[in-house]
């Protein structure tokens, strides 16, 4: 294994002398069908992160608050998504797993039923605390999908469990943005509460319990510790988490502010076409699989690194055309190819190095990724309060060049070559 000699001094003490790895035919198969619930419960879990979305001027103008007010509330979610994948992820290399997602679900139904009832933005921004701290089921699915696939096929079925999270991502602002024009936004998030309620029901009898690939013997405590012995002696881990965190804070930056460009001048839409405008990213699901299959047949740096090229692209073309309907479609399009590339290629990129650990480097991954989507959208909800539109194109296009840059020294050092493995 790549880095197994490496890290071994420090893992030593955190894992047992007689670990042995959990045999092939302990673990269940990945068929079609537990691909398939995979991808779903994916969709239906990571939608509660984006209902917001387009909801966000609606819910300012309901509780008499400014954007960059609103928008920090899209920023305390995505730091609750990352606390509980700091909290909770790592439990999936000790833990078994079918169990563990119960538990978070019955929290996420309970706070999406306090968003439903909150009466001022204090309570809201709890409540949003809450369910984001649990909602992280997608990131135990995904090292999940990575442990039972076959090792030539698991950056396709990275892609296709991938290609449902972005469905439930699109489908979100879609459907909140309908939902909340025409119910107003409190019924956004009783329905999605009912969602959970029966994604429960159908992993309950269909879902199988699902072991952890290793016979890890460490404290909680001990499990927190590894993520930064990971984290300093991983080279590439680092590459990826710098690499996440940029592309996912232009992310940030430009979906938390684009009800607010939509609403004025010169569009004026409603939270209904604002939401039925996320429609635009299904060209980015469709392509999701296949930036799974060029990662297989090529490298996850070479796909990370095109990607990476393709959504600073993309933000030149928003911040030009934004104004024109045509130029802005193509924008979201360009854009979310170049975001579900560079996601899929680093996810396939950090998977690869220790199987053992998986949990835990999708957790030092996805904390960085979701702490570059909070500064993000940050920066993003105040940019647009000082600059509007060039604000948010300064701030995604620098975080982008920046997630660019970070490859330079490590295709020059390693000298990677981007036609095969």
């Amino acid at each position: 294994m790549k880095y197994g000699i490496k890290l071994k001094k420090g893992l030593d003490t955190l894992i047992s002398e007689n670990q042995e790895l959990s045999s092939v035919e302990n673990q269940p198969k990945l068929t079609r069908g537990l691909l398939f619930l995979l991808a779903i419960t994916s969709g239906i879990s990571v939608a509660n992160l984006y209902y917001i979305q387009p909801l966000l001027a609606d819910i300012a103008q309901d509780f008499h608050v400014t954007a960059g007010e609103i928008g920090r509330i899209a920023t305390v979610s995505q730091l609750g998504y990352a606390l509980g994948l700091l909290l909770f992820i790592p439990l999936g290399d000790i833990r078994e797993r079918k169990s563990l997602i119960f538990s978070l679900i019955g929290v996420v139904i309970i706070a999406l039923v306090g968003v439903a009832l909150s009466r001022n933005i204090i309570m809201l921004g709890i409540a949003c605390f809450i369910f984001s701290l649990t909602t992280v089921i997608p990131q135990l699915i995904l090292p999940l999908t990575a442990q039972l696939a076959e090792p030539k096929e698991r950056g396709q079925a990275l892609g296709i469990v991938m290609s449902g999270l972005s469905t439930g991502i699109l489908l979100a602002r879609t459907v909140s943005g309908v939902i909340g024009d025409i119910f107003g936004w409190r019924i956004m998030y009783w329905i999605a509460a009912g969602l959970m309620l029966i994604l429960a029901v159908i992993l309950k009898f269909f879902l199988p319990e699902c072991k952890p690939a290793s016979s890890i013997r460490v404290t909680y405590g001990q499990l927190l510790k590894s993520l930064w012995t990971l984290f300093v002696e991983l080279p590439e881990l680092r590459k990826a988490a710098l690499f996440g965190a940029m592309i996912f804070g232009s992310f940030g930056a430009f979906w938390s502010t684009l009800a607010f460009f939509l609403q004025e001048p010169p569009y004026y839409f409603t939270a209904q076409i604002v939401g039925l405008f996320g429609l635009v990213g299904i060209v980015g699901i469709l392509y999701t699989p296949l930036a799974g299959r060029i990662v297989d047949k090529k490298t996850p740096e070479f796909v990370g690194l095109v990607s990476g090229i393709i959504t600073l692209i993309a933000f030149i073309i928003l911040w030009q055309l934004g104004s024109n309907l045509w130029g802005l479609i193509l924008g979201v399009i360009i854009f979310d190819i170049g975001t579900r590339g560079g996601q899929i290629s680093n996810q396939a990129r950090v998977y690869s190095l220790i199987p053992e650990a998986r949990n835990r480097l999708n957790t030092v991954y996805m904390v960085s990724y979701f702490l570059g989507g909070s500064l993000g959208t940050y920066l993003g909800s105040t940019a647009w309060s000082i600059l509007k539109w060039d604000g948010v194109f300064l701030v995604g296009s620098i975080m982008i060049s920046i997630g660019v840059l970070s490859f330079l020294p490590a295709l020059n050092k390693k000298g990677y070559e981007v036609t095969s493995k």
